[in-house]
């Protein structure tokens, strides 16, 4: 179940991973894989810390180190937000992608195939798909 964040995030205490670790790695990998996309308004420090059975402290060290990476940017009073990474090309590209996969998906593609049509156009691989 996704809680305030939008994503499953769910803390292992018997894991040997500290749980601030354990929230960071969580946000990085859903920013890296597109689950929390630029401009996503990330849950308050205290909420996400009720929501987990965290202290304050622990999730706050978490967003500073996403900070830190430039992973998110915090805007005051406005809240911590996904940042936005790459140059303007890249940023455009990886939403164009999403909207290919998603459009995809909609059209029941396979995904191997979808990735085949993809190669295609730019140029690598066979010119018909399988």
């Amino acid at each position: 179940m996704a809680g305030t964040l939008g994503i499953e995030l769910r803390i292992d205490p018997e894991s040997g991973v500290p749980p601030f670790e354990q929230v960071r790695t969580r946000i990085r990998d859903a920013v890296a894989s597109g689950e929390l996309t630029a401009g996503v308004r990330l849950p308050t420090v205290r909420a996400l810390a009720a929501e987990l059975g965290l202290a304050v402290n622990t999730v706050a060290r978490s967003y500073r180190e996403l900070e830190t990476d430039a992973l998110i940017e915090t805007r005051g009073r406005l809240g911590s937000f996904v940042a936005a990474t790459g140059s303007p090309a890249h940023r455009e590209l990886q939403a164009a992608a999403r909207a290919y996969a998603d459009r995809a998906t909609a059209l029941g593609v396979d995904p191997a195939e979808a990735l085949d049509l993809a190669r295609a156009a730019l140029g690598f691989g066979p010119e018909t798909p399988r």
